[in-house]
């Protein structure tokens, strides 16, 4: 995230992470995502032309089913084919698989009054099964085991509409931060701060008297869009010899699995692939409403509760959670006063947990909360082999008694392993069948062109040129550059999404003219007095206000009050808008939303020239925002630009008080320019978000056209539609093939479906009174598995797969982007082939790296790194290899920073700091500081790029909590299973201008990263650049790429290095510090 000036460094919250994308499933159809009874997409004004729909490979999804059924699909599904739930007298048909094929159902969910009576499909989804590709292998079909309960029960006092939050007092500098003030919303917080239990093997017998982390919250947190922490109940020690539970905190170990009933042992295996989960019906559920029917009764009238109606009977509002490992994967929507609710809900979704057992937890949502019904269990050793297992099965409370006689539910679960999801094992798919990441909001668009940027400018000559196929050259993008000529070009529409806008921003400052003297807000304000539609769609800091005359700037200092008064008497027209939780969640969350978390998309979208007196639409996605402080070159100064390129723009939030003569904060950063059909998606996320954050309320509801501030492009002839725009030919080395992801919610698009039944024809997540599009960590985690040589991620942050940590499992990071490359790096250890993965990221998070809640990220950053080492390490003694390699020829992570020597004239400024023990002192003296990463980026087999706004982190990949865009993107011409051999497209010329910007050279092993003499190379200048950076004496640093400072042994234990446990000059733990708070602000 953009910690802007902040001394408070990124403050995460703690809202669930609805990873088992309950998206819909449905058959394949010439629309890469089910359309809408009228055929077109549902986007505000245009029309999508249906592109062919490619038959899956083998395994890739579930075949369809010999009928259809109108029953809702809600996981992340398979993306082309419907299978039809049997009814339990007869089994449903095995499923092909489609390795991350998370597609909802197109159909509607029509409730049934028989749990097999399925309506016919509508008439426009015809389908007709492939037969060429044959059923995954699985063993017979074994009777179905008695259902275990295996989880002590308490009473459950957390509610899912209630997160924590209060006021704290952490001493952390004051200036400004993308961030909300995180330190001063802790106080009064306390996490479990148990130790952590010896590690958990691939396989292993446990005792029964054991315990496990929380398995109820989403991933192991405490969340409000999904039933929080009240998911399951809290564990403790449970005595063997007697059914009796004793109520402790959870601890952190993982590798003991609790047995309450039972004397016997369950295995803890590794689940790595898909499961393939139907959840049918439930009946004769417990009224968990009595409390409230007294009320009505007394009083005569209750209001109603989730939906808000009034209601002719008052029972329970069920739903069920399915969690593994305590991080919640599914979930179905809430079905209203039902005692026997029919979900008919599909689930096809991502595993990579160590665990014992599949846990339904069947719930009661109130308005304040939910009420625990009861649970289902079904161990991992059922599944294990690929069985289908399916039954009805009894519903049991605390004393592992049926909540209720007769109260059971109905479901079935398969699981498909990575070996068999053969989707996963080429890398991107050749040819026009390969139809990009399935189960999305956005479709892959074909034919387009793409630009990638790296930093705000490279100036003519400052990186190597590099050679590409076909006697092509890569050229180094401009972006500023490129920004400033298509804003100044635009002859209809301008519009621009941002974490912050500052209109006194300058983006071209390399050349004499008018050009470097014209400010974004100038430029704006010009345009729109020629015609041109201008709208800025902000985030809306809730600290920063401007009433009566009272002006406050707001402790992230993103200028949002500073800009809209710039532009208030102009036609520009500016949206400051706050994260809104939504007015069905409670106010406590409302806050909490409202304060922590952000808009954090960074586009600029505008008409561009198309030929022939047309115009079209093209769009600049990536990280960064419009504001102070972005503006850099590969060769990151400190001090030599103060007085020149950065005189009016310096940046530097780890410094406070006096700040004369101290080096500012370089800063590296990831963009990309998409020309062709992708370029309207990013233009319908800004009208989606612009007719949500413009809805009027009060009042102002009694006016009709609230709207109009955004130009209906059908209407304008001369701006081409998304049919109609030109495209790039396949065959064209130049060709590019872009899909568009997000992270965001109902509470900010509008367009989303009301009923979360409807949820399944945009691929729409379930959560609890929000629909989530999650589809950039979808994207992620499929290009990760996707990979067969190489990994390169620049980012912000790297935080995640809590669930597998050696401490603290139920802090709520449960993304699976590290584990999956953990995972990656294992497999490939097994097969005895090469793999690398190279990560970079900052030295340490914005602010002050002593700050209280830049210790905590950096503290789940070693945890999260801890755990990928490890994980390499037994791989690799699984396999013998474990004297010839060690972890780090395998993953490394650094980080950049720079050093300066005093040239002939010292523009560092005047003046000096008093004390010369100050951080600014220090390092004015040591004349040394980070490059800070600010990237979202990733590069996988130098073919396919994501480009975005998303950190990795679950802040950032949840879609409840800050939304977030980013692009996914390859060339049909320049893939591995195209050329049988390493591409030499674009991408790779944008991977070898990066580390020619961070090494400042190119070795001929960079054209091979996966190479154990790449990675040796690259690692020994990493940790020969960082000895420069942290000697006494002072030198021009040529290379920026620092070898992260931590030492990993060759058993893959991370500890900080030997006298440099803290950073230079400016302090503060590199592994971080834990402190005991509730964790909801950090990951």
């Amino acid at each position: 995230m953009d910690n802007h000036g902040p001394r408070y460094p990124y403050p995460y919250g703690q809202y669930p992470y609805p990873y088992p994308y309950p998206a819909p499933y449905r058959p394949p159809s010439s629309e890469p995502y089910p359309p809408p009874p009228t055929n077109q997409y549902s986007a505000p004004y245009y029309p999508y032309p249906p592109p062919p729909y490619a038959t899956p490979p083998p395994y890739a999804s579930p075949p369809p089913p010999h009928q259809h059924t109108s029953g809702s699909h809600s996981g992340p599904l398979d993306y082309s084919h419907n299978p039809q739930p049997s009814s339990l007298a007869a089994a449903p048909p095995e499923y092909h698989r489609h390795s991350f094929d998370y597609q909802p159902s197109p159909y509607p969910y029509q409730p049934q009054g028989n749990f097999g009576a399925y309506g016919p499909p509508p008439p426009h989804y015809s389908y007709q099964e492939p037969a060429q590709y044959p059923p995954p292998e699985t063993k017979p079909q074994e009777p179905l085991p008695p259902p275990q309960q295996t989880q002590g029960f308490q009473e459950y006092r957390r509610q899912d509409c209630l997160s924590t939050g209060g006021t704290g007092h952490d001493n952390v500098s004051n200036s400004g931060s993308s961030y909300p003030p995180v330190d001063e919303l802790l106080g009064g917080l306390h996490i479990s701060t148990n130790q952590p239990g010896p590690s958990v093997p691939q396989l292993s017998s446990l005792p029964s008297n054991s315990w496990q982390s929380r398995p109820g919250d989403l991933y192991g947190y405490p969340n409000s869009s999904f039933p929080s922490n009240s998911h399951l109940p809290q564990l403790g020690r449970v005595d063997s010899s007697s059914s009796y539970y004793a109520s402790t905190e959870s601890p952190h170990s993982a590798d003991m699995q609790m047995t309450l009933f039972g004397k016997g042992s369950l295995k803890v295996l590794l689940l790595h692939g898909n499961l393939d989960i139907w959840i049918y019906h439930a009946k004769n559920l417990p009224n968990m409403d009595m409390f409230h029917k007294t009320l009505g009764d007394m009083f005569g009238r209750l209001p109603g509760k989730i939906e808000g109606q009034l209601t002719s009977k008052i029972t329970s509002d069920p739903y069920v959670s399915v969690s593994v490992a305590g991080a919640v994967i599914g979930r179905t929507y809430v079905m209203s006063n039902s005692e026997n609710p029919v979900w008919m809900q599909h689930f096809y979704v991502p595993v990579a947990h160590h665990a014992a057992e599949v846990h339904f937890v069947v719930k009661d949502s109130d308005v304040v909360g939910s009420q625990l019904i009861g649970l289902v269990t079904i161990p991992v050793e059922q599944i294990y082999s690929g069985a289908k297992i399916e039954g009805t099965y009894p519903i049991l409370n605390s004393n592992g008694k049926p909540c209720k006689p007769g109260a059971n539910l109905s479901l079935s679960i398969q699981y498909t392993p990575m070996d068999k999801l053969s989707v996963y094992h080429h890398g991107v798919g050749a040819g026009p069948d390969y139809q990009g990441v399935p189960g999305t909001y956005f479709p892959l668009r074909k034919g387009g062109t793409v630009r990638l940027y790296q930093d705000a400018h490279v100036p003519e000559g400052m990186l190597p040129g590099i050679r590409l196929d076909n006697g092509m050259s890569y050229e180094h993008g401009k972006c500023w550059h490129d920004m400033f000529d298509a804003i100044r070009q635009a002859r209809r529409l301008i519009y621009i999404t941002g974490w912050s806008v500052w209109h006194k921003v300058k983006l071209i400052r390399d050349k004499l003219g008018p050009a470097s003297e014209c400010t974004l807000g100038e430029l704006l304000r010009s345009k729109s007095q020629e015609g041109v539609r201008v709208l800025l769609l902000i985030w809306d800091d809730p600290t920063s206000r401007s009433i009566l005359g009272y002006k406050t700037d707001g402790v992230m200092a993103t200028h949002d009050e500073e800009t809209r008064r710039f532009f208030k008497h102009s036609s520009v027209q500016v949206l400051l808008c706050p994260r809104n939780a939504g007015k069905r969640h409670s106010w406590v969350k409302q806050r909490e939303v409202g304060t922590i978390y952000t808009h954090h998309q960074k586009n600029v979208i505008v008409d561009a020239d198309a030929g022939g007196n047309r115009r079209k639409i093209i769009a600049f996605v990536g990280g960064l925002d419009l504001c102070d402080g972005r503006y850099d070159t590969p060769q990151h100064p400190l001090f030599r630009t103060l007085q020149t390129i950065h005189k009016d723009d310096f940046h530097n939030p780890t410094f406070t008080g006096n700040l004369s003569g101290c080096p500012r904060e370089p800063w590296h950063d990831l963009h990309s320019k998409i020309d062709g059909p992708a370029a309207y998606d990013v233009l319908t996320n800004f009208e989606e978000r612009w007719l949500k954050a413009a809805k009027p309320s009060g009042i102002k509801k009694f006016k009709t056209s609230y709207d109009d501030a955004l130009l209906r492009i059908d209407r304008i002839p001369d701006i081409l539609g998304v049919s109609d725009t030109p495209t790039v030919s396949e065959n064209d080395p130049e060709a590019w093939h872009v899909q568009i992801f997000r992270s965001i919610d109902s509470n900010s698009v509008k367009g989303f479906p009301k009923d979360p039944k409807d949820a399944t024809c945009k691929n729409l997540v379930c959560g609890k009174n929000v629909l989530i599009d999650m589809s950039i960590h979808t994207a992620y985690v499929k290009a990760i598995r996707a990979a067969q040589h190489f990994i390169y991620i620049e980012n912000q942050y790297f935080i995640g797969s809590s669930y597998n940590w050696n401490a603290h499992k139920d802090i709520g990071a449960n993304n699976l982007i590290p584990m999956e490359i953990a995972l990656k790096i294992a497999e490939k250890i097994r097969a005895n082939e090469r793999f690398a993965a190279y990560i970079v990221i900052p030295m340490w998070p914005e602010g002050v790296p002593t700050g209280a809640a830049t210790q905590r990220i950096l503290y789940w950053q070693h945890k999260t790194i801890q755990m990928m080492y490890e994980t390499i390490y037994k791989a690799l003694v699984e396999t013998g290899l474990e004297g010839a390699f060690s972890p780090q020829d395998y993953l490394n992570f650094f980080c950049l920073g720079n050093r300066e020597m005093v040239d002939g004239i010292d523009n560092s400024g005047t003046g000096s700091p008093s004390n010369a023990n100050t951080p600014q002192a220090l390092s004015r003296k040591s004349r040394r500081f980070m490059v800070y990463v600010h990237s979202k980026g990733m590069v996988v087999d130098d073919e396919y790029v994501v480009i975005g706004s998303a950190n990795i982190n679950q802040r950032s990949m949840e879609g409840t909590r800050d939304t977030e865009i980013a692009m996914g993107a390859y060339q049909p011409q320049h893939t591995w299973a195209r050329k049988h051999s390493g591409p030499r497209g674009q991408i790779y010329g944008y991977r070898m201008s990066l580390w020619a910007e961070h090494m400042a050279t190119l070795d001929d092993c960079f054209t091979q990263p996966e190479s154990i003499e790449c990675v040796r190379k690259v690692r020994t200048m990493g940790e020969r650049n960082w000895k420069q950076f942290a000697a006494e004496e002072v030198s021009d640093m040529r290379g920026h790429l620092l070898k992260y400072p931590v030492e990993v042994d060759r058993k893959g234990k991370v500890r900080p290095l030997p006298g440099s446990e803290t950073f230079p000059d400016v302090g503060g733990n590199i592994v971080g510090s834990f402190i005991a708070i509730q964790e909801n602000l950090t990951i």
